[in-house]
């Protein structure tokens, strides 16, 4: 029999490809990451604006492969969520709402064990973290060299690097991204569509203290999200059509800030800007499947979905910890990982939650990102329904944290 380069070969080194290579080595499995990018790049203090809200069980993951400690200095809790329905012009404008919903990490602090609600952590500081770890760890990374073709059969999948070395593994993981090279190599669709809207992403210094208080306005173009960071920083993900998207693209700073501070408002004080502006198009995307002969998607590769609800890497991180499990189980086991019955309990424990989640964050865009006065009505008596009502404030926050449903081990911080 072929000697395999590794047990798993794992296309994208990003934050769910290299979380799951770590949760791989924490189980015993040896991992190969691929990667376009040189991995030096994952450690470079480079910045693109971006920030993930990290649900607590996703960071339970971290600790568990060893992750933790390298993240928790760049890590802000949300100790509060504040939602609203705002309306033109601004969500600083006019009298408040009467229909808001207030999240509390104190409310459910007997059953997440004193977590906050979720983690604001950069993603320049997640993959530089996650990239020192997996160094330290000694997993195998190629790099500069994605990954270009593969081919499987009976014995395992070869995967062809686009400089033309071929690699071979029982398993191969996509982990690269909506544009999965592996994912159209194996000939398996997606479907989707886009929002006709884009991100507006930029990181300011307030002078007040956030207190790790979260705050998300609800306003006809889509969302504007405060989010805490540490440093007294916040990231803001202005949701705008794309035109105007990218009108505030090419905006002078001053024309920015002042638009800026329309939806901002004073209540945090003077706001600074601390970093350039970015602009990302919003869309959804999701796999026709998640496996194939030899081969398993996760992360966005998977499903790319709107930033509404924060989740977007939380479901590739949930990917990454069923997926690692139900390959430490098979190889102790004595499976063949790359069987379709073993790929078959991954693709059956992800597909629900997967394309669930999708579609109620789908649901959401289409429900918030109007001025339908029936639609507000609707929307903002359901809201002020679930601030009444402690059992349901409950259930949400344990959903959004990640402590809901059929977890894999790592999700409640227990090591494969």
């Amino acid at each position: 029999m072929r000697k395999h380069d590794a047990d798993v070969i794992i296309a994208g080194a990003g934050m769910a490809g290299t979380t799951l290579a770590l949760a791989l080595a924490s189980g015993g499995v040896r991992p190969l990451l691929v990667d376009p990018q040189p991995f030096d790049a994952q450690l470079a203090p480079t910045f693109d604006g971006r920030s993930s809200a990290i649900a607590y069980s996703s960071f339970r993951q971290w600790r568990a492969i060893g992750a933790g400690e390298a993240l928790a200095p760049h890590a802000q809790r949300i100790e509060q969520i504040l939602v609203t329905d705002g309306k033109a012009p601004g969500a600083a404008s006019g009298k408040p709402s009467p229909f808001f919903l207030r999240f509390d990490s104190g409310e459910i602090a007997d059953r997440s064990e004193g977590e906050p609600l979720g983690y604001l952590i950069e993603n320049r500081q997640i993959r530089a973290a996650l990239s020192m770890v997996a160094i330290e760890k000694g997993i195998e990374v190629i790099a500069p060299a994605g990954a270009k073709g593969l081919e499987v059969d009976a014995s395992g999948a070869r995967v062809t690097l686009a400089d033309g070395r071929v690699l071979s593994a029982p398993l191969a993981v996509s982990a690269e991204g909506r544009n999965s090279a592996l994912r159209k190599a194996a000939g398996i669709g997606d479907i989707g569509w886009g929002y006709g809207q884009s991100g507006v992403v930029a990181t300011v210094k307030m002078q007040h203290p956030h207190e790790g208080v979260a705050h998300e306005y609800f306003l006809p173009s889509g969302p504007f999200a405060i989010l805490p960071l540490t440093d007294n920083r916040a990231s803001l993900v202005w949701t705008e059509s794309t035109a105007r998207g990218e009108a505030l693209r090419h905006a002078s700073p001053e024309a920015f800030h002042a638009h800026l501070m329309r939806r901002f408002g004073d209540f945090l004080g003077q706001v600074e800007m601390a970093g350039p502006v970015f602009v990302y198009p919003l869309s959804l995307s999701l796999a026709e499947r998640l496996t194939a002969p030899r081969l398993a998607l996760i992360g966005d590769a998977a499903h790319g979905v709107h930033p509404i609800a924060g989740q977007g890497l939380n479901l590739g991180l949930k990917d990454a910890a069923a997926l690692a499990e139900v390959v430490v189980e098979a190889i102790r086991n004595g499976e063949d990982i790359g069987a379709e019955a073993t790929l078959e309990r991954y693709a059956r424990w992800r597909r629900f939650d997967n394309v669930t989640n999708a579609l109620a964050f789908d649901g959401f865009v289409r429900l918030f990102s109007n001025d339908n006065p029936l639609l507000r009505a609707a929307r903002g008596i359901g809201m002020a329904a679930v601030n009444r009502i402690a059992p349901a404030r409950r259930f949400f926050m344990h959903e959004a944290g990640g402590g809901v449903g059929d977890l894999p081990k790592l999700l409640r911080g227990t090591a494969l």
